[in-house]
């Protein structure tokens, strides 16, 4: 069987990071497909925590409620020293505010989080398509022809755009060649079981560490009687998968014969992997996530960095479809590897400080939470750009509460909601500019948000009564703000608003008139 209408992205992957691609191309109205080699969603808890700034992303695209119903906060770590257990706060436990929603880390099973990703995706009108495994890729200058082996045979399936979302031993990265520099350390092994544990309070994260960076650690899972069972293996150690001796193991490294394991759900075998990619893309073929990417697990950055590459990647990819200047896909790369080698050597430190029993890797800040992570410097986001008195172009825009003309509260997230960008004028000058801007009718449309004034042609008018622009945003005198579709700043202006904007604007979006075939809908209003 073969597509033979071209897609406008295939995506190869249906994990946390190929879904999260899906989720913002249907919703923007794209022909979408996504395949995945195995026969059914992960069932695993691997990455169980999810990022401040994943949750914000999240709730842009539908998939918050979900992941915040089947999530807990992080409990306090139980450090077991001989038969005492002392308390210990990994994390600080914020409070929400105007510009931070989600100021915690979630905990999360990623089993539960795949399954409300592919829940928001069906809603979409998509779903991912199991047990279809890539089997060969080329690409001439206009589509990418993948062959896939799925239940119904070989089948051919025409793109315009690839993505290879399929994990650390990506098929889509071999079959275009593309380099993963780093390192597997094959004697540091950990093993991670997922099994109903009794015996073991659930207020805690228990950790029990030994000399030379051996430990087990026990997390309680959310909704659920699982706990997440992390074993450091010796180099020499054969890794137990069978009920009893697990159970034995486990016993006998904590002391504790009343702990027992039964119903065991996942097991794996974890070696640390710390590797990237030598580019991110070839041609029209682009990687996200771990087939980018690897690294430890600690500090829980590896799904939210591959959530955050999709997030960036996905609006690029529908400009480009209708008719933006290629070019645009370059910054792509340009903005995410060097988040991807910092997470890198972030959470390097943190395991490696493990192994030396180092309190300080046990520690999670600002740096894991993903907040102040900002392109800066980068192609969209030049450093002689004007800026404001706490935000520079590229920063993720801070979250506001606002007041509408009718006097009822207005988060600033909730307008940003959808696949749309937003212009933020505050004060007279800049607004009477907004009304002003020319914005082209194909591609992700603008909405124009007046601060302070108010003036024709803009969508919404608000005021800034609690002063959380001036505060925290740095909103002093008239000034103009571009928010991209991923929340962060594509340009400010303080002056000569227009001249500026304009050449901003012609660098993201599609020129008068042009259009490349995509099947998304002129304008691609803000999707379900």
């Amino acid at each position: 069987m073969n597509h033979h209408k071209p897609l406008d992205v295939l995506i190869v992957g249906a994990g946390p990071t190929g879904t999260t691609l899906a989720i913002d191309l249907a919703r923007r109205g794209l022909d979408i497909r996504v395949v995945n080699k195995a026969d059914h969603v992960f069932d695993g808890s691997r990455a169980k925590g999810v990022q401040p700034r994943s949750l914000e992303v999240l709730e842009d695209l539908g998939a918050l409620d979900s992941v915040l119903a089947s999530g807990s906060p992080y409990p306090l770590l139980g450090i077991h020293l001989g038969p005492l257990a002392a308390p210990w706060r990994m994390m600080p436990n914020r409070q929400p505010s105007a510009d931070v929603p989600y100021p915690n880390t979630w905990l999360i099973p990623q089993y539960s989080t795949d399954r409300a990703l592919h829940d928001r995706l069906e809603q979409l009108g998509h779903r991912a398509e199991f047990a279809t495994e890539l089997v060969e890729l080329r690409q001439d200058t206009d589509l990418v022809t993948a062959k896939v082996a799925g239940p119904d045979g070989i089948e051919e399936i025409t793109a315009r755009y690839v993505v290879g979302a399929d994990g650390g031993a990506s098929a889509v990265r071999r079959q275009v060649g593309i380099g993963f520099t780093g390192s597997t350390d094959e004697e540091d092994r950990m093993l991670i079981v997922d099994a109903v544990t009794t015996g073991l309070s659930r207020d805690r994260w228990h950790m029990w560490p030994r000399l030379k960076g051996r430990f087990v650690g026990a997390c309680p899972l959310p909704h659920s009687e699982l706990f997440q069972w992390m074993i450091r293996l010796t180099p020499d150690e054969e890794p137990v998968l069978d009920e009893a001796r697990l159970n034995e193991r486990i016993r006998s490294a904590t002391g504790n014969r009343h702990i027992t394991l039964s119903d065991i759900r996942w097991t794996s075998v974890f070696r640390p992997n710390i590797r990237l990619a030598e580019s991110y893309g070839q041609g029209r073929v682009f990687l996200a996530g771990d087939a980018a990417h690897v690294h430890t697990p600690a500090g829980a950055q590896g799904l939210n960095t591959g959530i955050q590459d999709a997030y960036n990647l996905g609006w690029k990819l529908a400009q480009v479809l209708a008719g933006a200047d290629p070019a645009l896909l370059d910054t792509y790369e340009a903005e995410r590897m060097p988040i991807a080698a910092a997470v890198l050597g972030l959470s390097t430190k943190k395991y490696d400080g493990m192994s030396r029993l180092d309190p300080a890797s046990l520690k999670r800040g600002k740096d894991e939470q993903q907040l102040a992570l900002t392109y800066f410097g980068g192609p969209l986001a030049p450093d002689d750009s004007d800026r404001t008195r706490t935000l520079r172009v590229g920063d993720r825009m801070p979250d506001a509460v606002l007041t509408g003309e009718d006097g009822q509260h207005v988060r600033l997230f909730d307008v940003f909601r959808g696949p749309h960008f937003t212009a933020v004028a505050h004060g007279p000058h800049a607004v009477h500019a907004l009304s002003r801007l020319e914005w082209p009718s194909t591609g992700a449309r603008l909405k124009r948000i007046a601060v302070g004034s108010t003036t024709e042609g803009v969508d919404e008018v608000l005021s800034d009564s609690a002063g959380t622009l001036g505060s925290v945003h740095g909103l002093t005198e008239d000034t103009l703000l571009l928010v991209r579709p991923d929340g962060c700043i594509g340009h400010i202006s303080t002056e000569d608003f227009l001249t500026s904007a304009r050449t901003v604007i012609r660098t993201m979006t599609p020129a008068a008139g042009s259009r490349t075939g995509s099947t998304a809908l002129p304008g691609m209003g803000d999707g379900a």
